[in-house]
């Protein structure tokens, strides 16, 4: 799919991604939504951001905003916006489909927030108001769907993230990105090519090779192991989760501006000789103006008021099982513990879902609103 390929192609390519409210409202909606006669395909750019709405012969006057995830900086995008590989899932299904690209590359929450409300106001103002309008996010993109349900939740029934980075970014860049980086320059020390600065000298390389990353792994299966079972990283994923943290880490300290996470402080455990590895673990000062873009610019509270169906993936080397817990306390402590609702895992490796499992989670989701049931009630 377009969001998973994103990711796989550059790591591959390195060598080893209701409208609800009062009833007239919904009265334009049946109206307004039934005047479209399929099939059409409308690509485009709204403010050079490329966009493709499509809406299927049979539509039942519901949109389906889809949301891909982490684009690399400098990727290539195609003109016009080609289809989203999950499309035909929804138009399938008999749902309008809109999807974009973000308005820049990258950790682009920022922009990419913005611009689904954008794409969604397009839609609204051509071919009239949905029955229901559902955010549908995998990886990156799913952090987008869960912000854009807590900042403008008023447009929408309901969103669901698929294997989505569901944890504000603090938490991913100090957690899952750095940790693994740090950890792996201590074990296999000179195997990322970092200059004498570490991470934050600008003569350590822009990208790293998987293939020497593992080749590094390989002289020390032990190491590895004991990183693997630390990280939550599947041995075989290690070398390429290890290069996209690498990417993004890079990528995000151009776009705030300076290094975005200390860890001088950071007590860290798991690693066999604890007290040897935070002797020895490099560390690193933070940039208190890259962290604060960091916290603003990328942050999640919970705050949700409609329903959201979150579904992760068994073994996703990117997005550890540990932060799965997290974007549920934090529902929990706002108050909303009702209208979220957690799957169990299924499929393999990130973003590894079935078109059967994509469809199935999204009918969670949609039973959930159109019969106001909570999908955990007996």
């Amino acid at each position: 799919m377009k969001w998973k390929a994103n990711v796989v192609a550059a790591t591959l390519a390195l060598a080893v991604g209701l409208v609800s409210g009062c009833s007239d409202t919904a009265q334009q909606a049946q109206s307004s939504a039934k005047q479209v006669t399929g099939p059409v395909i409308d690509a485009g750019a709204l403010k050079d951001v490329p966009y493709r709405v499509e809406i299927p012969p049979n539509w039942n006057g519901d949109l389906v905003l889809l949301l891909h995830g982490y684009e690399p900086k400098g990727m290539p995008r195609a003109t016009p916006w080609p289809q989203n590989e999950a499309a035909p899932i929804f138009l399938g299904m008999s749902y309008a489909v809109a999807a974009s690209a973000y308005s820049s590359q990258g950790w682009a929450v920022a922009e990419a927030v913005p611009d689904t409300e954008q794409l969604r106001a397009y839609f609204v103002n051509k071919y009239g108001v949905p029955h229901h309008t559902y955010l549908v996010g995998f990886s990156l993109g799913g952090h987008v769907a869960l912000a854009s349900l807590e900042q403008h939740g008023a447009e929408y029934s309901g969103a669901l993230s698929l294997c989505g980075v569901n944890v504000p970014a603090t938490t991913a860049f100090n957690d899952a990105i750095m940790t693994s980086l740090v950890a792996f320059d201590y074990l296999f020390p000179d195997a990322l090519g970092l200059g004498p600065g570490g991470l934050v000298d600008p003569t350590s390389p822009p990208i790293v090779d998987p293939a020497a990353l593992e080749a590094a792994l390989q002289k020390n299966e032990t190491a590895a192991s004991a990183l693997s079972q630390r990280l939550e990283v599947p041995r075989p994923a290690l070398a390429g989760a290890l290069t996209l943290n690498y990417m993004v880490l890079d990528e995000m300290q151009a776009r705030a501006g300076g290094f975005p996470v200390d860890n001088r402080a950071t007590v860290y455990a798991g690693f066999g000789d604890d007290a040897a590895f935070n002797k020895g673990v490099r560390r690193y000062a933070g940039d208190a103006a890259a962290m604060r873009y960091l916290d603003e610019k990328s942050n999640l509270t919970g705050r949700i008021a409609k329903p959201l169906v979150i579904q992760s993936n068994n073994d996703d080397p990117t997005v550890p099982k540990r932060l799965n817990a997290i974007y549920p306390s934090l529902v929990t402590a706002a108050g909303h513990a009702n209208d979220l609702a957690v799957l169990p895992p299924v499929g393999q490796g990130h973003c590894g879902f079935s078109p059967e499992q994509t469809s199935a989670a999204f009918v969670t989701l949609t039973d959930w609103v159109t019969k106001g049931r909570h999908p955990g009630t007996p």
